[in-house]
């Protein structure tokens, strides 16, 4: 038989206010639309959700650009390039992204969401949750939108991950006409996110899903540091 991938959108998850458990929240709208989370499915959920119930709001003046750029180097370590409004800047957690992360989009008007400040323990928060009010055993994702260098477009990476790995190493592994491999490694929670994000889509307000029949041997302990490249490795910092 052919493998198959699924992802399930998770519809029907209210709006997430601060203290919400958010793993008992998805495993109720996913049962409830007749697609309950089983064991070795991985759990995508939207950074917005997450930082709604930790509290991650904050309010500002979004027609003054300087209150947004003092917002972005306060959740910043360090200022990498400036274009106008746009800011690229380097986070607490490692991250090298447009504007810290913050989020305009999607919270009321005069509030930002600010990433988690662990995505790793929101994300095992989630599963923690799951494993010990539902009896499933998951992958939980954190994912944010993100651009790219030297690419167009936006695209879906994971900013938080418990229980799924972040990168698969090929290395030393044969590849289809038996050569060996030297370099590849797969950012696969990357991947992963991107295959939930075509069935939550950015307009849709669905912010969690499921994807189903990964390979067992993906789920294990991990943390989103897997794919963050080390400075003395990064050619154009």
């Amino acid at each position: 038989m052919a493998r198959t991938i699924q992802a399930i959108a998770v519809e029907g998850i209210a709006e997430i206010r601060k203290g919400d458990n958010l793993g008992t929240l998805i495993a109720d709208a996913a049962k409830a639309q007749g697609t309950p989370l089983v064991d070795r499915d991985c759990l995508v959920v939207t950074q917005k959700i997450v930082s709604k119930s930790e509290g991650r709001l904050v309010e500002i003046d979004t027609t003054s650009r300087a209150a947004k750029q003092a917002l972005v180097e306060q959740e910043s370590v360090r200022v990498l390039r400036r274009r106008g409004d746009l800011i690229i800047s380097e986070t607490k957690h490692g991250f090298v992204c447009a504007n810290a992360g913050i989020d305009l989009s999607n919270v009321e008007d005069g509030v930002a969401a600010l990433l988690p400040i662990d995505s790793d323990r929101s994300a095992k928060r989630i599963r923690d949750s799951l494993r010990a009010r539902h009896g499933v055993e998951v992958g939980v994702i954190i994912s944010d939108t993100f651009g790219r260098p030297w690419r167009m477009g936006l695209t879906d990476v994971a900013i938080g991950i418990c229980g799924i790995a972040g990168v698969v190493d090929l290395r030393q592994t044969p590849d289809a006409t038996g050569r060996i491999l030297e370099v590849t490694e797969v950012a696969i929670a990357d991947e992963i996110c991107s295959a939930a994000e075509m069935v939550m889509g950015k307009a849709s307000a669905v912010p969690a899903a499921i994807v189903r029949g990964l390979d067992p041997e993906w789920f294990r302990e991990s943390s989103v540091r897997e794919l963050i490249r080390p400075p003395g490795e990064d050619l154009f910092r």
